[in-house]
């Protein structure tokens, strides 16, 4: 098992950046394209994928214009949490990586 690395939001914001960038190059859509499609502007889109900042709202408009918004609700839930997902509730849980 990997060890154990705190996530923080800045490492989040960039994941979901860096995948729905190659999602749409993956779909050979250039911002311009995408902006149309998804109606979050181009200039928004090129800072979300160079910084990971966008609002929520425009995020699930651009997952909905390049990937089944389906998927990303099933995170939410409760039958889609994994053992990982549960957060260590003491120190000797993290020394032994029982979470």
């Amino acid at each position: 098992m990997p060890p154990f690395k705190f996530l923080d939001d800045k490492d989040v914001q960039l994941a979901f950046a860096v995948h729905l960038r190659k999602l749409r190059q993956q779909q050979n859509l250039s911002r311009d394209a995408l902006a149309l499609r998804s109606c979050v502007p181009a200039p928004t889109i090129k800072k979300f994928e160079l910084t990971g900042q966008i609002s929520f709202r425009q995020l699930l408009l651009l997952w909905q214009s390049l990937d089944e918004l389906a998927r990303l609700y099933e995170l939410t839930q409760t039958s889609s949490l994994t053992k990982h997902s549960k957060m260590p509730t003491s120190i000797e849980e993290v020394l032994k990586d029982e979470f």
